[in-house]
């Protein structure tokens, strides 16, 4: 911790020799750091409204230090390298942090007059990502057992809470933040859980848990402001949508019905329940557009897709998000299942270029990653690693999204060893992008030998990626011996 010390020694003296704001402006905050293994020299600061505030850059020792003025209390966010860090400010914070990039998460520790509540925050969302990973087991439970455990939990950490403030002398901002970390990654669970637990065959269910169970849904705030952009909160959002519309599903359709979370009118009618219940612009047109964006992304037929647009296009106000939407459907043209998969241009680790189809001898997947998430880029790995013992005669080539990002590309391929035989990213990223659609990291394309796409958008985290992918090959084996 020594260079953390001498940082902070630094910036104790800029604090001393500074003017005295306490009777000019108050509304100032000082944020600094060092990064171990900088991957460049830059980290970008974003505002609470998560737009770029400023551009700061690393000197000689890795070190940087900026003021931020007129300084509005909230979440701001940092990126550096493609990772990316919330920090809670208030006014005259003084908060330092020091991290190293190839453990970001577990390496990262504050320092200075704000740090405690950001250390305690790490904590929180730490304990919460933790507890995500773990849900699938759970969601094993019977309801009642599952409901009594996610609630010992919630209120233990809570407790917990409450005994640190009752030392430590905090603001009812912070309060509110970390409370709603715990609460929301909570609900969040509670509102997953009928889809994991049930499943589509037998969904028709969530008629049934207690009458208790979604108790906690008379205190949600719909339209938290302050928490726009906060994690936990959006995951509950997300779900909380997807649970309510399956309310409406059923209300529609008989008791037996499969339900079909690809259903027009299901995605409609989570589009409904958005303008109803959020006021918040920003919020409900955020979540228009994801809700719409994951229905259009999957392989639906035009008419379908064309139709779930003019839905959205007349509930947002966004005027951007609705020219994304009208591109999105109109690239999703070209990835209908039965079409060649276009001809884009690829590199290798060793700089090759190649076009794609060039590289597809056999039943592929293509799959994606971004250097803004190690989770996902990590995780992804993995899992394909699994997949190639499962799947000898399907090969799998990975695809890096970022732009301009070469360096960091390879320094994570070689920093986990990833195979670099199948990895590639897009010589011209952001066209590419756009003509596969690809909206988020997690989408992936199986094709066949000949490039032909066979499914434009799958999830290799999916429960049911394998038998979908299984049949995918099967159908197009009957297909070949016709």
């Amino acid at each position: 911790m020594y260079r953390l010390s001498y940082l902070f020694i630094i910036l104790l003296l800029v604090l001393n020799s500074c003017e005295d704001y306490s009777t000019k402006n108050s509304e100032y905050a000082y944020l600094g750091g060092e990064i171990v293994n900088p991957k460049n020299k830059n980290v970008i600061l974003y505002n609470t409204s998560g737009d770029v505030l400023d551009s700061l850059v690393l000197d000689k020792h890795n070190r940087f230090l900026h003021k931020i003025t007129n300084l509005e209390t909230g979440l701001y966010s940092i990126t550096h390298g493609g990772e990316y860090q919330m920090v809670l400010l208030e006014p005259k914070d003084s908060v330092m942090f020091r991290l190293n990039t190839y453990d970001f998460d577990e390496s990262l520790v504050f320092t200075g007059n704000g740090a405690r509540k950001n250390n305690y925050l790490i904590k929180t969302y730490l304990q919460n990502e933790l507890e995500e990973k773990k849900l699938t087991s759970y969601a094993k439970m019977e309801p009642e057992v599952f409901d009594d455990f996610i609630e010992k939990k919630r209120l233990s950490q809570l407790i917990e809470f409450h005994n640190f403030l009752a030392q430590n002398d905090e603001s009812e901002f912070f309060k509110s933040i970390v409370e709603a970390n715990i609460n929301y990654n909570a609900y969040a669970s509670k509102e997953i859980y009928p889809f994991a637990y049930f499943g589509n065959n037998k969904l028709i269910h969530i008629k049934d848990l207690p009458e208790d169970f979604y108790n906690y849904r008379s205190s949600i705030d719909y339209n938290a402001s302050h928490l726009r952009h906060f994690y936990s909160y959006n995951r509950f959002l997300f779900a909380h949508i997807d649970n309510l519309a399956a309310n409406t599903y059923y209300n529609k359709n008989t008791s037996h019905s499969k339900f079909n979370r690809h259903s027009v009118a299901y995605n409609k009618s989570k589009l409904d329940i958005i303008d109803s219940v959020i006021s918040n612009k920003t919020i409900k047109n955020s979540l228009l557009k994801y809700k719409t964006r994951d229905f259009v992304s999957h392989n639906h037929t035009e008419a379908e897709a064309k139709d779930m647009l003019a839905y959205f296009l007349n509930k947002s106000t966004n005027e951007k998000d609705k020219v994304v939407m009208k591109e999105l459907v109109a690239s999703l043209k070209s990835l209908r299942q039965g079409n060649t998969i276009p001809n884009l241009t690829v590199v290798n680790y060793n700089s090759t270029e190649y076009k794609l189809k060039s590289i597809i001898n056999k039943p592929t997947v293509i799959y994606f990653w971004s250097s803004n998430s190690k989770m996902q880029y990590r995780n992804s790995h993995y899992k394909v690693r699994e997949l190639k013992s499962k799947f000898l005669d399907v090969d799998f080539i990975s695809i890096n999204l970022n732009r301009n990002d070469n360096k960091i590309w390879k320094a994570i391929i070689n920093d986990y060893s990833f195979p670099s035989d199948n990895e590639f990213r897009f010589k011209h990223p952001t066209k590419a992008q756009k003509t596969l659609a690809v909206n988020y990291s997690n989408k992936a394309i199986v094709v066949d030998q000949d490039a032909t796409i066979l499914h434009p958008n799958v999830n290799i985290f999916k429960s049911d990626f394998e038998d979908t992918l299984q049949l995918l090959l099967q159908e197009k084996e009957v297909v070949a011996k016709k």
